[in-house]
């Protein structure tokens, strides 16, 4: 078992991770365990770049192995937007209700047949010593007219998967991992975990 830091304070995220990473030799720790941990700037031009500036700060600030992910929700309507800047749509000091309401209002008088959207996720694994790999993923659906569901974060309660008449909000937590893009993603985790376990058991993870 080795110790791995999420590099996020986001309770629903870390909680996800955990049901994800259930079946793997490792330990999630949060970010709230390190109060003087000061994330860095998310200047990145993908979620690619994001998920890497995440995981090696977070890495090179603990001495520990990190995982971060950088994901967002891409409109076809709006070219793409919200896509690397979803954590920050509509200004800085937003809610996640805030954001759904922003987005509601750019798709307004947008048919639902043109309400095409995917979410997209890129998960990074870090050590100390600056080494990194990215996997990714991926989840088409839909952006309703109006929210629905209690469940998930961000713009979960806005968005209906491919193939699914409920929100990602409304859906049962482990069916909504084995979907999600986060879910996607993560299928490639063990392929970079197993790279970081071999180093720690040969105490190089520096």
């Amino acid at each position: 078992m080795i110790a791995v830091v999420l590099a996020t304070h986001n309770p629903g995220k870390v909680a996800e991770y955990a049901r994800l990473l259930g079946d793997l030799p490792v330990e999630i720790r949060s970010l709230a365990e390190h109060p003087g941990y000061e994330a860095p700037p998310e200047d990145g031009e993908t979620f690619d770049d994001n998920a890497r500036i995440k995981a090696l700060a977070a890495a090179r600030a603990t001495g520990m192995p990190a995982i971060a992910d950088d994901s967002g929700l891409c409109v076809d309507a709006l070219g793409g937007a919200p896509g690397v800047r979803s954590a920050r749509y509509g200004g800085p000091g937003k809610s996640d209700a805030d954001r759904c309401e922003h987005l509601l209002d750019a798709l307004a008088g947008v048919p639902a047949e043109e309400r095409k959207a995917h979410f997209a996720c890129v998960i990074a694994v870090a050590l100390p010593g600056g080494q990194a790999d990215t996997v990714g993923g991926r989840c088409d659906g839909h952006i309703r007219a109006g929210a629905r569901g209690g469940g998930g974060f961000g713009y979960d309660p806005l968005f209906v998967p491919e193939g699914e008449t409920l929100t990602f909000a409304e859906l049962p937590p482990a069916h909504k991992d084995r979907i999600s893009h986060r879910g996607d993603a993560a299928v490639g985790l063990p392929r970079l975990l197993s790279r970081i376990l071999d180093l720690a058991k040969g105490g190089d993870l520096l």
